[in-house]
């Protein structure tokens, strides 16, 4: 499947089923060296990213963030009367809706431009070389699958009762009171955006702490600066059953305490999106927990067709899936070389602080038989002098003692996604802790303490 040129024996060079943000640049990419390709879509293009994902959610953290801004307005001089303020969610709604639209036509646009052939509907694969869509067949030289995941909802009495991050985005109103449940990066965020917005929130997460697989420190850091924002963590607990309650909803806890709420929030995982696909029928492989299993490029066990994105199981972050579409497009029409490289993958968490980090956690470090030095400074950014918010910021660097190598940054405050984006190319250079020294920060910035730390704490 390396480095095929096009044929004329079949309808399509390639049919890719899933118009996310993998698929859509692997239409292009392919598309643009001469192929003739096809992309399936039953839903929305842009994938989950772009419609119920990245993007919005971005927006409603801007839109959660402008309280927090309305109070340190005061410090710097603003008379802003609480009366004068409100805020209403239909039109932030709707707003986001107006921008997801754009968005969706400037996705179609790009495929119509580069020649790709939309199909809308629910593509099944017949054969190897075959896929069904409603009452049509069409053939194809590659199949690609990259369909992406889909929420989970745990089997629970009441889990009809349970909302996921899909429908947060397209709420009639926000209720005064919301449980969310989970502990990963959606269920902080969303707890962050749902208590921005002057919803009285609890999360509730099974293990000790949330944001497991990011550093310790900065999951207890975050766990802090989360608390202050009056959000309600609780953790070691799960949700046993959920009950309609007028306009309500009981929520009984595994402790056996219960609340009452107007709306729960299960970000609690998810699985492949495979279902339908006829996968099994032609022979592609499935793993334990779902996912197709591919090799290092990204071919099933069957030799027509691969898969890439959410659907194999790798990091479920848009720009892996754009690597990896780059990588298979050279497989599959280029010169048959590269590969995806999954260290040092940089990646945020927008919660209240944001959490920006990338390469290895301490804890990974010691694993991979490291001696570390471990550099950490914990401050108040400038910004809240004023204001006198009580809100403080975490920057972390993780090093080789051997080799001076900064293995690990990692951050808890204003921006930490944009401060770390700079960071990552760094890391990935194999910059060393010397290198940060001699570089001269700028001045005043937060981001300047990442080359100014000089002492390491251990």
């Amino acid at each position: 499947m390396t480095g095929d040129r096009v044929s004329s024996s079949h309808d399509f060079d390639l049919i890719i089923i899933g118009a996310g943000s993998g698929g859509v640049r692997l239409a292009r990419m392919s598309a643009q060296t001469g192929a003739r390709v096809a992309v399936v879509e039953s839903r929305y293009l842009g994938g989950t990213c772009v419609n119920v994902g990245c993007v919005p959610k971005k927006l409603f953290v801007y839109g959660a963030h402008v309280r927090d801004e309305l109070e340190d307005a005061q410090g710097y001089g603003w008379n802003i009367s609480s009366e004068d303020v409100s805020f209403d969610w239909p039109t932030l709604v709707a707003n986001k809706n107006a921008e997801i639209e754009r968005l969706n036509g400037i996705y179609g646009r790009m495929l119509e431009n580069a020649g790709v052939t939309i199909i809308e509907g629910t593509a099944s694969i017949v054969d190897p070389e075959t896929i069904s869509v409603g009452d049509k067949q069409y053939t194809t030289k590659h199949i690609t699958v990259a369909t992406g995941s889909w929420p989970v909802i745990p089997d629970i009495p009441g889990k009809e009762c349970l909302l996921t991050s899909n429908e947060m985005f397209y709420l009639p109103q926000l209720p005064r009171h919301a449980v969310v449940w989970g502990g990963g990066y959606i269920a902080v965020e969303f707890a962050g955006i749902l208590a921005g917005l002057g919803v009285e929130t609890t999360l509730l997460y099974r293990g000790d702490l949330f944001l497991r697989g990011f550093d310790d420190d900065i999951r207890r850091f975050t766990e802090q600066e989360i608390r202050k924002k009056g959000i309600d963590l609780r953790f070691n607990v799960t949700i046993d059953s959920v009950e309609p309650n007028d306009s309500l909803y009981t929520v009984n806890l595994s402790d056996g305490s219960s609340l009452e709420t107007g709306l729960v929030m299960a970000a609690t995982g998810r699985r492949a999106l495979v279902d339908g696909l006829g996968l099994e029928k032609v022979g592609v492989e499935l793993n334990a927990s779902g996912h197709i299993v591919v090799d290092e490029h990204f071919r099933t066990c069957v030799p027509t067709i691969s898969a890439l994105g959410d659907v194999i199981g790798t990091p479920q972050l848009t720009p892996v899936a754009l690597a990896q579409a780059m990588v298979l497009t050279r497989r599959l029409f280029g010169d048959g070389e590269g590969d995806m490289d999954y260290s040092a993958i940089p990646t945020a968490v927008f919660c209240q602080p944001n959490i920006g980090t990338v390469g290895l956690t301490e804890q990974e470090a010691i694993e991979a038989g490291y001696r570390l030095r471990i550099y950490r400074s914990d401050f108040r950014p400038m910004k809240y002098t004023l204001s006198g918010r009580d809100e403080r910021c975490l920057m972390k660097l993780v090093v080789d003692d051997h080799t001076d190598k900064v293995l690990g940054a990692h951050m808890v405050g204003p921006d930490a996604g944009e401060i770390t984006q700079g960071l990552a190319v760094a890391i990935k250079a194999g910059a060393t802790k010397a290198q940060f020294d001699a570089t001269l920060g700028i001045h005043p910035t937060s981001a300047e303490e990442f080359v100014t730390m000089r002492q390491p704490v251990s």
